[in-house]
């Protein structure tokens, strides 16, 4: 049995908490540079912290503008709805986080119509289905206006040479396009291609700074001046003019600076965790490229893994088979726990 005592890590937790890369805290420098804040009121246009990050964030991904937002799931429905008006359509993956795991909030609150499509293995749409799900011209249809692609796809980066073919067919053909990004960075460093190259196809783009980045909060919506001028007032509709916010900036900004190089080591210690469970019996994992692992365990007995885990200081979750994430605040030693602790049921 592992003899790991945890609570090494700046957050100070209890457990090795594998259940999400939101899981964070705020680190000790984090928290200094949200403590030296400049703030303004940003619904104003006034908060100087807030509009340096949206400056910057435009730059990084090659757009022309940028929102701050309180959450993804806030940000990819300003770009749904900003892209799409009633009666719009969207075509979408069908297990893609903006149809599935977003409450509807592009059918109930922007009367958009979802078009579900098959994802295959990597996350991609086939061309063909894309295609073939364009409608007419025609009062009887829905009026197809968008592509959404969603980058990493479950800790996968979406092949290059795909990404392209599909926005250049949905452009062709008189679509927008829209990339969930909420891990945009992950893939970058993964795929060793700038966040820029990741982003070039796609006419608005969502990134996330409190996943894999470490911020406590906050993502973020880039585009054309004109689209973001948009989703400016569908933000303040649905509820997201902040004030004071340069302070959760901040630390958005200090994530930028200082947790994206970092980001390998999640994606090293993601790779030691499917190494170790891949050896237990009766465990398969499907191999990570970023950082988060996939486990599949025979005989039904997931949920009793996920619990005698749990017994020991290890979470992970099992919505869609076992899953564990790595982060900032898991080390190598939280990972050897893991495997150690996961060995043990099986030997039980």
């Amino acid at each position: 049995m592992s003899d790991y005592a945890p609570g090494s890590g700046h957050g100070g937790d209890a457990v090795v908490d594998l259940r999400s890369d939101t899981v964070t805290k705020p680190t000790p420098a984090m928290l200094e540079a949200i403590k030296a804040a400049k703030v303004g009121d940003a619904v104003c246009g006034d908060d100087p912290t807030v509009n340096a990050l949206q400056e910057r964030v435009a730059a990084l991904l090659g757009k022309e503008a940028a929102l701050f937002m309180s959450s993804g799931t806030q940000s990819n429905l300003c770009g749904l709805m900003s892209h799409c008006g009633r009666g719009d359509e969207y075509l979408v993956g069908q297990l893609a986080h903006t149809y599935r795991y977003e409450g509807g909030g592009a059918a109930v609150l922007g009367s958009i119509q979802p078009q579900p499509l098959p994802n295959q293995p990597d996350g991609s749409i086939r061309l063909e289905d894309i295609a073939a799900a364009i409608k007419p011209d025609d009062p009887h249809f829905a009026r197809t206006r968008l592509l959404a692609l969603e980058n990493t796809w479950s800790g996968n980066v979406l092949p290059a040479s795909y990404v392209a073919a599909a926005c250049e067919l949905a452009h062709s053909r008189g679509l927008y396009t829209h990339l969930d990004g909420a891990r945009l960075f992950n893939a970058a460093v993964a795929s060793g291609r700038t966040v820029t190259e990741l982003a070039r196809h796609f006419d608005s783009v969502s990134i996330c700074f409190s996943k894999g980045l470490g911020a406590p909060v906050g993502s973020m919506l880039v585009g054309s001046r004109e689209l973001i001028h948009r989703a400016h007032r569908i933000r303040k509709m649905v509820g997201g003019g902040l004030r004071q916010v340069g302070l959760l900036a901040a630390a958005a900004d200090h994530a930028l600076t200082h947790h994206v190089a970092r980001l390998a080591d999640d994606h090293a210690l993601a790779r030691r965790l499917a190494e170790g469970l891949a050896a237990l019996p009766g465990v398969t994992v499907t191999p990570p490229q970023t950082n988060i692992v996939f486990v599949q365990v025979s005989d039904g007995r997931g949920p009793a893994l996920l619990e005698h885990l749990k017994a020991r200081g290890v979470l992970a979750t099992g919505l869609i088979g076992l899953r564990f994430v790595t982060h900032l605040d898991v080390d190598a030693a939280g990972i050897e726990h893991a495997i150690a602790s996961a060995a043990d049921f099986f030997k039980s």
